[in-house]
């Protein structure tokens, strides 16, 4: 069974430019039989954002929701939480505000979901150069070819070539159902019941660190499994400053915690905002 309508919840904050770029990427999508939303989970940025999407939301042939809260840090689960209780769609896909996808990302994403399942996907790394060229000439740099690629690849734009590759569904990528490390709501699908089940991400994440791989370890304990994305739906990140990093340390020491229990349940999650009879209702 594969999603006929899902929801796209792309965080963001004070990136204008870059989320300018994904949304103009997500207009030209290669589609079949499917349709989507956009929710920007926008974790308190400037009216800057506001108004770049006020201008866009007319030009996009797909449907846009912006969520804002304020400015308290960085409280990205909060935002895809709030995100994730309004979202329409069955499937829903994670992606960041600065992660670029190509024209098969949705339909390729489409094409490997199945129930009881989720998608890690993976992502190629711009070099600072080369973001700020994309951004201050707002090409549109996912229609480049392989020899574009390779080029950029040698003059040291991007961090790998093999990303690139399409390769088949197949069982190979059933191998680590169980695989929490790794996986990144940069590029993350999966059902929205799954994610209603587990009741969202936990908000007690503040601060940069460790509430993706929090979220995919309660998948997986609830019954969900991994399946592998790689060599089928690359997203190009482009290259940003690191974020504060004051909190990774107390988030490992939650993430740590969390796996010596058998929790499933965030404790600080999606219920907030709805309660589970009424999203399982929509």
């Amino acid at each position: 069974m594969r999603p006929k309508n899902l929801s796209i919840i792309l965080t963001t904050y004070n990136r204008p430019s870059t989320l300018a770029l994904v949304l103009q990427a997500l207009q030209v999508q290669q589609l079949q039989n499917v349709s989507f939303e956009v929710i920007i989970a926008d974790d308190g940025s400037t009216s800057e954002t506001r108004e770049l999407i006020r201008q866009l939301s007319p030009q996009l042939n797909f449907p846009v929701q912006h969520l804002w809260q304020t400015d308290e840090g960085f409280r990205a689960a909060m935002a895809r939480n709030r995100a994730l209780a309004v979202a329409q769609g069955e499937y829903i896909i994670f992606m960041d505000g600065d992660c670029v996808p190509f024209p098969d990302f949705i339909q390729r994403h489409v094409h490997l979901a199945e129930k009881n399942w989720f998608v890690a996907g993976n992502r190629i790394l711009l070099g600072e150069h080369l973001t700020l060229e994309i951004i201050s000439t707002q090409e549109p740099f996912w229609t480049w070819k392989a020899k574009q690629w390779i080029q950029h690849y040698f003059q040291g734009g991007i961090n790998r070539l093999l990303p690139l590759w399409r390769l088949p569904d197949s069982f190979l990528r059933k191998r680590q159902p169980k695989r929490w490390q790794g996986a990144k709501t940069c590029n993350l699908a999966a059902w929205r019941t799954d994610l209603i089940k587990i009741n969202g991400f936990d908000e007690r994440f503040q601060g940069w660190g460790h509430e993706d791989a929090d979220l995919v370890v309660r998948l997986i304990r609830s019954g969900a499994h991994r399946k592998q994305g790689r060599f089928a739906v690359p997203v190009l990140h482009l290259w940003h400053p690191e974020q504060d990093r004051s909190h990774e340390v107390d988030n490992r020491q939650r993430l740590q915690k969390i796996l010596k229990t058998t929790h499933t349940l965030a404790k600080q999650g999606l219920n907030q905002y709805a309660t589970s009879q009424a999203l399982n209702n929509k």
